[in-house]
């Protein structure tokens, strides 16, 4: 029976626009399937782990390459992931490569140089070969396999892989894979009783015998430590817990292993910690506003619904009853946070209801737990039904999605910037759970205003709780005007006697603070007092900023730092002045003020380390820490109950930001930071510092009033033509010649507005102008809400792939921003 050809459309995970084809070997013929790794040689010299889109027998108008090899027995991603990947390229205008290479663990993006060594059958016979092929052989001869980019050094030519072949087809080399799988389960020895010493009689005889030998005494002493860790042989024991026992020896275990009487058994463990509940749902009782909240959820028409829910109104309390719900319909249900330090907290309290059916996915895992989640989540039995993670744990491979929940959905963290592609978290988790037909809860005490336009005007379902759970009241918001407190001497480094002054009465009834300050570093810059020079970071425009722990200046966008210097470089003056403030800074000036009380700091240099967030929270939580300084990092649905002072160190540095939606996240950041406080028992106090205390933004803040916010932005929303009235495609074009750059720019704006014209603003620079030697210039294009945008993208995107088909700007980098925040 004649054997048929078939072929593979796999994609790589690379920024590449199409899939490529490759020939199937006739072995694999029956193994291979679409969603499977598969290896491949791209190019001249790598190999990569490509995934099959499809497989058929439509011979190609070309000479293919084969396939190597197959990594997986079974498919790893299945048709739901491969159409939300295809959703997600076309709706965020990127390649599925990208999206490939970011929701696949790396653990199983695998890429490598190909080897060659001599065939086993080769001869030894240099009469029939070329100056070439003997060349390549004189190089093995010395060493054992040579990578395939050395090859072309030896010729002197760079097109070898024709001499390869030839080679290979002669049978003088081979081909060896250097393509290492990166993700193995993890096993452990557990040593088990052999069955000739199972019985009472024959067990009695083996330690009657290691008794009488003084010589067997070690012997005897690890057989009794057994015996009691197995209950008398019936259990198997680790071999590391006897191994770890420091009064047994390790070469009588060995020896006990070598006879036989203890044999080994490798088994596969997890990497994760493995949790029991404690707790049963149905033990919460939720109060009449929760259950009207939950009712409506679950009544709701709508496949979307947005809970708005005041801080600490018991929002989680809610989520855990709808989760508890879907479980019990044998469905998965994922629960998406903004950020991985928020992650512990709500993973802890998950973990009491739903124990060992609760998994968690973020970029703080190892490559190899990493790996271990995703197996676990694809699996139908005995795999994790609840995910937990932040935004990446979209690209789960779940099998029966029932429920997705996207907590402070209104967060800036569920966008990813950089690289493609530029998605949103939240928009992403709605459209995925549509694939699933799935119900989606989005969360949050300040909503953002396209969510809350949404349930508004009835595309989303809306339930809304408006009161702190158990009548605990919202908290007292003061304002201290800065420019005043100053006139009259009332502000010591950077803190004002108002704030000063409830700190130490906290302090004094053992309740603990929260600075907010959304800088990190100690200090924003350092400028000479005679001349105004700025140390600047050689590769962006932007000012260094000084980090006292490194006693270094550092650019904050690309690592660049260089040590504090003595004197200005331009007048030699040595009176340089530390301008504005950091939460280095704040914690710093803090401790002086209270140098009894422990203070720490929660901010991207304080945790760089794995777990280290985890351990300052937990400190906090456990009253170890009495003042924690900290960004954004902090404001985000933590739950400390004895929390009873806020301070918002410096509001001015959010109202100010030069963005629209600058007056709906400063008030989102005050409001949240403000709901850290008294979330138990007595009223709770924050205080905002800042210069403009009538500002619209601080006056609602302190009202709690998210009517007034979203009533005056959305009116200017329509006014100025931006989101949720229009939707916003942001192109961002670098090059590092500035005149190239701007060359580029104009003729592209000149090409968009030949399509779109009072559509397209710019091209303009952005506020920092060139970061990593790369010079910058955005361009931005609004089109109305109910327009189809399908077909501007592509019209887009082939004018930008016309743009870089010139020569001189080969080098231009052209990026896509849809829905940009």
């Amino acid at each position: 029976m004649e054997r048929k050809t078939l072929f593979v459309d796999v994609l790589l995970p690379l920024h590449l626009p199409d899939t490529y084809t490759y020939r199937v070997p006739f072995e694999y013929n029956d193994v291979i399937a679409v969603g499977q790794r598969v290896v491949v040689q791209f190019g001249s010299k790598r190999l990569y782990a490509a995934l099959v889109r499809r497989v058929h027998d439509e011979v190609p108008g070309y000479t293919t390459k084969y396939v190597l090899s197959i990594l997986d027995l079974e498919p790893i991603v299945g048709s739901h992931q491969f159409a939300f990947w295809d959703w997600m390229a076309s709706y965020y205008m990127c390649y599925a490569g990208d999206v490939m290479a970011v929701a696949l663990p790396s653990a199983f993006r695998l890429s490598s140089e190909s080897f060659i060594v001599v065939h086993p059958d080769f001869s030894g016979e240099y009469g029939d070969l070329n100056e070439n092929e003997i060349s390549v052989l004189d190089v093995l001869a010395r060493q054992p396999k040579l990578p395939i980019g050395e090859v072309a050094q030896i010729v002197g030519f760079q097109k070898i892989m024709p001499l390869i072949k030839t080679m290979i087809d002669k049978k003088i080399i081979v081909m060896e894979e250097e393509l290492q799988q990166r993700y193995t389960p993890k096993s452990s020895t557990w040593l088990a009783l052999a069955p000739a010493y199972a019985g009472d009689e024959a067990l009695r005889t083996l330690l009657a015998g290691l008794e009488k030998k003084a010589s067997l005494q070690k012997q005897l002493l690890v057989m009794l430590k057994f015996l009691q860790l197995s209950k008398m042989g019936a259990e198997e024991v680790k071999k590391r817990d006897l191994a770890g026992c420091k009064e047994l020896s390790p070469s009588a275990l060995n020896t006990l292993i070598s006879k036989e009487i203890l044999l080994p058994v490798q088994r596969t463990e997890s990497r994760l910690e493995e949790y029991a509940n404690t707790t049963s749902p149905s033990t919460i009782v939720l109060n009449d506003e929760q259950q009207r909240a939950f009712d409506t959820i679950v009544g709701s028409t709508f496949p979307v619904n947005l809970l708005h829910g005041v801080t600490a109104s018991g929002k989680t309390e809610v989520y855990i009853k709808l989760i508890d719900r879907v479980l019990s319909e044998g469905k998965q249900v994922l629960f998406l946070l903004p950020e991985i330090a928020l992650t512990a907290q709500v993973i802890n309290r998950l973990r009491k209801y739903f124990g060992t059916a609760v998994g968690v996915y973020h970029s703080r895992f190892t490559t190899q737990e990493r790996a271990e989640v995703w197996q676990r989540t694809a699996q139908q039995t005995g795999g994790f039904q609840l995910l937990v993670g932040a935004r990446s744990a979209l690209f789960l491979p779940f099998h029966d999605l029932g429920l997705v929940i996207v907590d402070e959905e209104h967060d800036s963290s569920f966008k990813q910037n950089e690289p493609a592609p530029r998605y949103n978290g939240r928009d992403s988790a709605i459209y995925l759970a549509h694939l699933w037909g799935a119900r989606t809860v989005l969360g949050s005490a300040t909503p953002s205003l396209e969510s809350y336009f949404n349930a508004r005007n009835g595309k989303y379902g809306f339930a809304e709780m408006t009161q702190r759970y158990g009548g605990v009241q919202m908290p007292e918001v003061l304002c201290v005007d800065m420019r005043d407190a100053q006139r009259k001497g009332e502000v010591r480094q950077n803190f004002s006697d108002f704030l000063v002054g409830y700190i130490r009465q906290a302090l004094e009834r053992k309740e603990q603070v929260i600075l907010f300050q959304n800088r990190r570093g100690f200090s924003l810059r350092i400028e000479c007092d005679t001349c105004h020079w700025v140390p600047q970071c050689k590769h962006c425009d932007v000012s260094l900023v000084y980090h006292k722990a490194t006693h270094s200046m550092r650019c904050h966008y690309c690592g660049y730092s260089i040590p504090v210097p003595e004197e200005c470089p331009a007048c030699h003056s040595s009176k340089l002045k530390m301008k504005g403030f950091g939460t280095e800074r704040i914690e710093d000036d803090i401790s002086i003020l209270f140098p009894d009380a422990h203070v720490a700091r929660m901010d991207l240099d304080t945790t760089a380390q794995k777990n280290r967030y985890l351990e300052i929270l937990n400190d906090f939580e456990e009253r170890k820490i009495d003042i924690l300084v900290g960004t954004q990092m902090i404001t985000k649905g933590l739950d400390f109950r004895n929390v009873s002072v806020v301070g918002i160190l410096s509001a001015d540095n959010l109202i100010s930001f030069p963005d629209f939606r600058a007056y709906e996240r400063s008030f989102q950041q005050m409001t949240q930071v403000s709901g850290r406080a008294g979330r138990q028992g007595t009223r709770g106090k924050v205080i905002i510092q800042t210069y403009q205390p009538y500002h619209q933004a601080i006056r609602d803040s302190m009202a709690n009033d998210y009517q007034s916010m979203y009533s005056s932005q959305i009116t200017e929303r329509r006014v100025f033509r931006y989101p949720p009235y229009y939707k916003l495609i942001v192109v961002t074009l670098k090059h590092k010649d500035q005149s190239l750059l701007d060359t580029a720019a104009a003729r592209y704006a000149a090409s968009l507005r030949g399509l779109f014209a009072t559509r397209v603003m710019g091209p303009e620079y952005p506020s920092v102008m060139r970061i990593r030697n790369q010079y910058i210039k955005k361009i931005m294009v609004r089109f109305e809400r109910s327009e189809p945008l399908a077909t501007a993208k592509k019209e887009m995107l082939r004018l930008a792939d016309k743009l870089t088909e010139d020569k001189q700007l080969s080098r231009l980098i052209v990026q896509f921003d849809v829905d940009p925040l």
